[in-house]
């Protein structure tokens, strides 16, 4: 008998989702994507509670699978920024719902919610606006 149910193929995400399911991963595409361009401090001060070497380790991990770029420039002291690429827009994209179903579901601890989250410096609404335009 066949199979007449609506199902789903989870075979394309065997590769990506062992990056991306990483505890820090949706949050710095988030972060970068809002951002569009980036320094590895002001990622390390948006992430509250990661060390330095775990964010490295992500950003590289993203960066072999083409999901962010990091650009280097020969300046003394030397800076380097971190963007999205079009995947890594595109699964920002595939993002939001996701970030904006946890909000509505108001569990939040707003004691443990870094003030920066309140204040509209990265709504949803605002990143949603910025990426249609």
């Amino acid at each position: 008998m066949e199979n007449t149910s609506h199902s789903i193929c989870l075979c394309p995400l065997e590769g990506i989702i062992n990056i991306i399911a990483k505890k820090w991963a949706i949050l710095i595409i988030s972060i970068i994507g809002y951002q569009e361009k980036i320094r590895f401090s002001d990622i390390m001060q948006r992430l509250d509670g990661i060390s330095p070497k775990t964010l490295a380790d992500v950003l590289k991990d993203l960066q072999k699978e083409n999901l962010i770029h990091r650009e280097s420039f020969a300046e003394i002291p030397p800076r380097v920024e971190y963007s999205l690429t079009e995947d890594g827009k595109q699964l920002c994209e595939a993002v939001l719902p996701l970030i904006q179903w946890a909000e509505k579901r108001d569990t939040v601890d707003k004691h443990r919610c870094r003030a920066s989250c309140h204040d509209d410096t990265m709504s949803t609404k605002k990143i949603v606006k910025s990426r249609r335009h």
